[in-house]
């Protein structure tokens, strides 16, 4: 795609420069920003070049930096992943519910996809299920921190004001300690996500659901123990949120959540 409207491109090498010009945006890996015309968008400022850490691994749990690379993730997931943090198994789920090839996941970024925030995100719906927190720069030199779930604030909208970059994700010890299960369904074969479902039970018994993909924000589902069929088929039912474009009808999305919950449901009750 050629973006005719850009005139310029740096480098940012400190926090200083992500200080923007009117018409400038910040880019990771630009697998988004290149795909569509960005009509007012005059200058593109480079993440790659801060030298973030892409994983940072601690006694709190993992932060993934915003500049982190899809395949850098897995590879990490794969050689790298404490082996107590058994929940790294939908890592690759996550990267596969992604509509892009394995190529693409060598240049688009974990935050680039949050940042994103399209209801079928594959990395919102990862960072969803492990309770991420999204670790946020402002323009003041400050920093905040939301939780992913709450982050994202409808089909490709979210809460970073301007001048506000997302550092990192951070996905705390005890999530990644749980056991977890992530499903995605879509009309066609190799299509953009219709619903992506994911459940997992933590040490305390807790149990997490979370509908992505079907649902313009994150749907996340708690409960005490794991629920029976019918309690976690009530609560996604009953969800709310589900919409109708060209890639499937709000009843079709609900419906298949629920056969995915259910499916999620049955086998961590199994294990």
């Amino acid at each position: 795609m050629d973006i005719t409207s850009v005139t310029g491109f740096r480098f940012a090498r400190t926090r200083d420069d992500l200080a923007l010009a009117p018409g400038e945006v910040v880019m990771g890996g630009g697998t988004w920003l290149m795909s569509e015309p960005q009509p007012g968008t005059t200058g593109f400022v480079d993440l790659m070049t801060l030298g973030w850490p892409d994983v940072e691994v601690s006694a709190a749990g993992l932060r993934i930096g915003a500049t982190c690379t899809i395949a850098s993730l897995l590879a990490w997931t794969d050689a790298d992943a404490p082996a107590d943090w058994t929940a790294r198994s939908i890592v690759p789920d996550a990267a596969n519910a992604l509509l892009a090839s394995f190529k693409i996941w060598n240049t688009a970024t974990v935050g680039g996809n949050i940042a994103r925030s399209f209801a079928a995100g594959a990395m919102v719906s990862l960072a969803v299920a492990l309770d991420g927190v999204a670790e946020i720069w402002t323009p003041d030199g400050g920093a905040r921190e939301e939780p992913v779930a709450s982050f994202v604030t409808g089909n490709g909208t979210n809460t970073l004001a301007p001048g506000e970059v997302l550092r990192a994700v951070r996905l705390p010890a005890h999530a990644l300690r749980s056991r977890a299960r992530l499903r995605k369904i879509a009309l066609a074969e190799l299509g953009r996500s219709g619903a992506v479902v994911t459940g997992r039970v933590d040490a305390d018994g807790g149990a997490v659901f979370g509908i992505t993909a079907a649902t313009v924000t994150p749907t996340v589902l708690r409960f005490r123990t794991l629920p029976t069929a019918g309690e976690l088929a009530d609560a996604v039912t009953t969800a709310s949120g589900y919409y109708t474009d060209p890639l499937g009808s709000a009843d079709w999305r609900r419906g298949v959540s629920r056969v995915l919950a259910e499916q999620i449901r049955t086998e961590l009750a199994a294990t």
